[in-house]
């Protein structure tokens, strides 16, 4: 018996050695995918819950993420770390960060950054309590104003429309650098007097303070959107899209885009796109500016390369 059991412990030995062996090949299979979004109260994050679940739901072998963070520069910054696999940016933030803009933040240009889909338009949504008197970009001299959190998608929008309207964050009274619903907060608290929030249209915060306190939505000329150039353009947004808005308001809007890193693999990045866009209804179920992406413009006037796995699907698909 003594004899059985030595022969059989070396046999036990080498079975064992060859299950360590696979278990790291076989826990390297799953494919994770980090959700890369913006604050908890903006669009990005609710359209990047939905997009974790459709991965998790519709990728065999992956694991998602989502993570909040300042949104456009951080996410782009965290892709090329490569602690992201996919992130929503701003198309302004995405060019300055292929170009290599410092006041930007971004030092160096990020050369492995590409792209996956032009989304929807983000609406520039300069919001005043009532009660402050701003009518429009002129009267926010000597006020208090939150222009989004510092050095983010928004804050870049913010600071491209004063120098277009011959103004900076010197003419105001105070200059807040916070990210959406905490700038509400505080008009709520009468501690600011307006907000400037690049998001899409119905974004959740502007709709909790109209329904909080009588607002008026700050108009920005078309005239700063010609200054300004692509990937601004001039937009409206629609009577009745806030408590309280009566008018259709003139603003600038700016594409988001869905990024990447080209170090992703393409297989994986090929999955990603056209999950996206076989359940766009679920994101649309997330938020309504999901109705802004549109397949048949989504691989066009892209600041940066497709990722091979979108240029992929986006043939197959008959989109290219």
């Amino acid at each position: 018996m003594q004899h059985i059991k030595r022969l059989a412990a070396p046999a036990f030995a080498a079975s064992l050695a060859l299950g360590l062996a696979f278990a790291p090949a076989a826990a390297s299979a799953a494919q994770f995918i980090n959700v890369l979004t913006g604050g908890t109260s903006g669009v990005y994050y609710p359209l990047g819950v939905a997009l974790a679940k459709i991965y998790s739901d519709n990728i065999p072998g992956v694991k998602t993420q989502v993570q909040s963070t300042k949104a456009s520069v951080e996410n782009i910054n965290l892709i090329a770390q490569g602690r992201g696999e996919i992130g929503f940016a701003l198309g302004d933030s995405v060019k300055a960060a292929a170009e290599g803009d410092a006041e930007a933040g971004f030092k160096q240009p990020v050369k492995k950054l590409r792209a996956i889909a032009a989304i929807y338009p983000n609406y520039v949504q300069i919001v005043a309590a009532k009660s402050s008197g701003i009518t429009d970009l002129a009267d926010l001299k000597g006020k208090a104003l939150s222009v989004g959190a510092p050095a983010s998608g928004t804050e870049l929008n913010a600071r491209a429309i004063f120098k277009a309207a011959g103004m900076s964050y010197d003419d105001l009274g105070k200059t807040e650098y916070l990210p959406f619903a905490e700038s509400v907060e505080l008009i709520k608290n009468r501690q600011l007097d307006a907000t400037l929030q690049s998001a899409g249209l119905g974004v959740s915060s502007i709709r909790d303070l109209a329904s909080s306190i009588p607002i008026t939505v700050v108009a920005v000329p078309e005239a700063i959107a010609t200054k300004l150039g692509p990937p601004f353009q001039s937009a409206t947004i629609p009577a009745g899209t806030y408590d309280g808005q009566d008018k259709p308001v003139k603003t600038l809007a700016i594409t988001n885009i869905l990024v990447t890193s080209a170090d992703v693999p393409d297989d994986l990045v090929y999955q990603m796109t056209k999950q996206l866009f076989e359940h766009l209804p679920q994101l649309v179920a997330a938020h309504n500016a999901a109705k802004g992406i549109d397949p048949k413009t989504a691989a066009k006037n892209l600041p940066v390369p497709l990722h091979p796995g979108a240029e992929r699907y986006y043939k197959e698909a008959g989109l290219l």
